[in-house]
């Protein structure tokens, strides 16, 4: 099994940036499809990006996209998330999780993922 640990998230202000990572250890993530995740207080848990296990065709949901990236370093067995242009609406605790598939399709259900980092909270101040 793969174990994952999520790391950089803290207060920020309102249009700047944060890069959260996703270490993993256990199984070389290379093997496995990537997403992050966010649940905001009071909020349901929502797909936010997602990169196959091949690097290529990333998916981002609307609210993030061209704010956004993800990235892996499989060399590094570590998935990345830059967040640019933080807004408040982005204040949530994030989560990676990891799914051995053969697709590159990503999945934005959460079920559909078997393992999970801690999450790392990220507040973003007006």
């Amino acid at each position: 099994q793969v174990q994952l640990v999520t790391s950089g998230g803290r207060l920020i202000q309102a249009g700047g940036s944060l890069r959260l990572s996703c270490a993993a250890s256990g199984r070389t993530i290379s093997n496995y499809a990537v997403a992050w995740f966010r649940q905001g207080p009071g909020k349901e848990r929502e797909f936010v990006a997602g990169i196959p296990q091949s690097g290529g065709s990333t998916n981002y949901a609307d609210p993030v996209k061209g704010r956004f990236t993800i990235s892996r370093d499989n060399a590094k067995n570590t998935v990345y998330l830059q967040m640019n242009s933080l807004k408040p609406e982005d204040t949530a605790v994030y989560y990676c999780a990891a799914r051995r598939t053969i697709f590159s399709l990503i999945v934005v259900d959460s079920t559909a993922y078997d393992f999970w980092g801690q999450g790392t909270q990220v507040t973003v101040s007006s």
